[in-house]
């Protein structure tokens, strides 16, 4: 008998000790009091949120910072084009090529001989002027001007038959400076020198048409 008892003892030790592990672990997976979880749950959400909107806020501040310069690139680009185009059209084509001579009276015999015209302005004191198709030859008094210089661009003559045309310039008593030239295209040039001292160039441009110009 007293071992029966000393089994039942055993026993019922063995059972307090697991109710009592049942217990503690009841008490530790119960739930806490404090932050509900559905609620902490939409506290993460809204900060998600937030974060979110403000992160596209920023791609479109730069976006629009990025882009800005860009169009004032773009207009700067337009306007500048704009003005190129209304400078260009500022210059309306040759009107005038000028010639320093040393004495006024003989180049005006000796350029309207070349011209076949007169002047239309006469006043050997300081100006003599030619109209020749439509642009102008200017004769200025030089006294110091000398016999030969060197060409500081070479204004060329339109003229339909360039080897007549030459032929009758040295004829009257200009000095060749290149003989005519085959330039490309069809087009011939060819300058002499007048008695003067100025460089005269003539031309024949089959693809120039002065009433097409403007």
């Amino acid at each position: 008998m007293p071992r029966t008892r000393t089994g039942t003892r055993r026993t019922g030790s063995r059972k307090k000790t697991q109710a009592a592990i049942r217990r503690a672990a009841l008490i530790d997976v119960a739930p806490k009091r404090g932050v509900k979880l559905k609620h902490f749950s939409s506290f993460i959400m809204l900060v998600a949120l937030l974060c979110l909107f403000a992160y596209l806020a920023g791609r479109v501040d730069v976006s629009a910072a990025t882009s800005a310069p860009a169009q004032e690139r773009g207009a700067q680009s337009a306007s500048k084009a704009v003005t190129d185009a209304k400078e260009a059209s500022m210059f309306l084509g040759l009107r005038t090529v000028k010639y320093d001579v040393q004495d006024v009276a003989k180049a005006k015999e000796w350029y309207s001989k070349v011209f076949g015209v007169q002047p239309y302005f006469d006043e050997p004191a300081y100006y003599v002027g030619y109209n020749i198709g439509g642009y102008e030859l200017g004769l200025t008094p030089a006294p110091k001007a000398a016999a030969k210089r060197d060409a500081a661009g070479v204004a060329y003559w339109g003229v339909e038959d360039i080897r007549a045309s030459y032929k009758r310039l040295l004829d009257l008593g200009a000095t060749s400076v290149s003989d005519v030239q085959d330039v490309g295209g069809g087009i011939l040039v060819a300058e002499v020198a007048d008695p003067f001292g100025n460089v005269l160039g003539i031309i024949y441009n089959p693809h120039f048409k002065v009433g097409e110009t403007k």
